[in-house]
């Protein structure tokens, strides 16, 4: 295309707005009109007995989601942040302890390791799938090293055969932060459910949502009842004369509410459907985008697939002359909708470089037996994609049929076309 960039006043090459991704059906409405007529918006009760566990609306999605995908047990919560504090209560992590995750995450997942008065402990990612790298985990242990937190970030899982035989050499818990990878496959078992814990997010940009909420996956009786407990006021309905049993039991209302449940229960029918939309999106990006210089699509590793909650692509900025803010800024400025720069680097955050949490006194921080190190350099995968060479494209913001697919792709090339343009500016 030879028209000038829509950056430097030619037209815009998508000059309607996209439409918005909808995730709610007259069904989901009808579904919490029936609970709203029912009377009974939540039957939680903190204390033994019958509603323990919750209404007829979690329970059932709770038993539907269990069956979706293939574990003994799932714990409804009423967001994916109360999600990981209660894994993360459950596997026993005292004060001191020290978890290893990624940097690439939501701040939740290092905030829910906080909590507990632990230390997060921060490995690189990998460079292509943006995932934390098992190499740099093992590097990452130490003697108060008492359990490892993968993510599945924009929706591929971590390297988990790795990760879980990491974790068994040396005693660890494995946990699994799914928030952006519902329906994701490893092999022929669902991601989140290789971990000791697992779990998705239902907060309302995800792929399947009920607004806010979250729902934990795992094979373990005990680390389920754990899980249960800590969600509904667990030092009011424990009742054990075994004080190890008491460890972490400070229980809290992460209770999800009877609407939530049933419009939760009608999402996971649609997850299957949403996932493969994507997919077709993805596919498609990946053909238009094909030899466009400098520009690396997202890769899925072997056996696992892919459900593209961000499409995420790297760029090889001295090879194409420009910068990624000035290219993003001309994708922008063509109609892309959804597109950012870098990602996060939790390492770098203030409140860890400053080690302040829980009082002046850098709590928990004064707990640990090793430095452990949080400044630039700490990561350095994970700080040059996100200061030079990541792009994303939220795929999950928009409903992307095949023609608003087409859209962009027409956007990316004439933005290729035009580099020489930018390379003036």
């Amino acid at each position: 295309m030879t028209s000038a960039l829509a950056l430097l006043g030619g037209p815009k090459s998508i000059d309607r707005p996209l439409e918005l991704f909808q995730a709610m059906g007259e069904d989901e409405v009808e579904a919490a009109a029936r609970v709203v007529r029912s009377g009974v918006l939540s039957a939680f009760i903190g204390a033994p007995g019958e509603f323990f566990l919750g209404g007829p609306e979690v329970r059932a999605f709770e038993a539907k989601a269990a069956d979706y995908f293939g574990v003994k047990h799932a714990i409804s919560v009423n967001s994916w942040t109360s999600g990981l504090i209660c894994a993360i209560g459950a596997v026993g992590i005292a004060p001191g302890d020290e978890i290893i995750t990624t940097p690439w995450t939501m701040s939740a997942t290092a905030m829910a390791i906080l909590h507990w008065n632990a230390i997060p402990v921060f490995a690189d990612i990998d460079p292509v799938t943006f995932n934390i790298d098992p190499a740099s985990v093992e590097r990452c242990i130490g003697p108060k090293t008492k359990a490892i937190m993968a993510v599945d970030i924009f929706g591929q899982s971590a390297d988990m055969v790795e990760l879980r035989q990491i974790a068994e050499r040396h005693n660890l818990a494995l946990l699994s932060d799914t928030a952006q990878g519902p329906g994701a496959k490893v092999g022929n078992r669902f991601a989140g459910t290789v971990a000791d814990i697992g779990g998705f997010s239902l907060n309302y940009h995800k792929h399947i949502h009920c607004g806010e909420g979250g729902v934990l996956v795992t094979d373990n009786d005990r680390l389920a009842e754990r899980m249960q407990l800590l969600r509904n006021h667990a030092e009011s309905v424990l009742k054990s004369d075994d004080p190890a049993e008491y460890v972490n039991m400070i229980g809290y209302n992460f209770r999800m509410g009877e609407i939530e449940a049933a419009i939760a229960a009608l999402q996971l029918d649609k997850l299957k459907a949403r996932v493969e939309s994507r997919q077709r999106a993805a596919r498609q990006l990946d053909e238009g985008l094909a030899g466009l210089e400098g520009l690396t699509t997202p890769q899925t590793t072997d056996g696992a697939t892919h459900v593209y909650y961000v499409y995420g692509m790297k760029l090889d900025t001295e090879k194409l002359g420009v910068t990624r803010e000035q290219l993003v800024a001309a994708l922008q400025a063509e109609g892309v909708p959804g597109l950012f720069a870098g990602y996060q680097n939790l390492h770098l955050l203030p409140i860890f470089q400053h080690r302040i949490a829980y009082g002046p006194d850098h709590f928990p921080w004064s707990l640990a037996s090793r430095e452990i190190a949080y400044g630039p350099g700490t990561c350095p995968v994970a700080e040059e994609l996100h200061t030079r060479s990541f792009m994303g494209l939220n795929l999950c913001m928009c409903e992307y049929p095949p023609e608003d697919v087409a859209a962009v792709i027409t956007a990316f090339r004439k933005v290729w076309s035009g580099l020489g343009e930018l390379r003036l500016r």
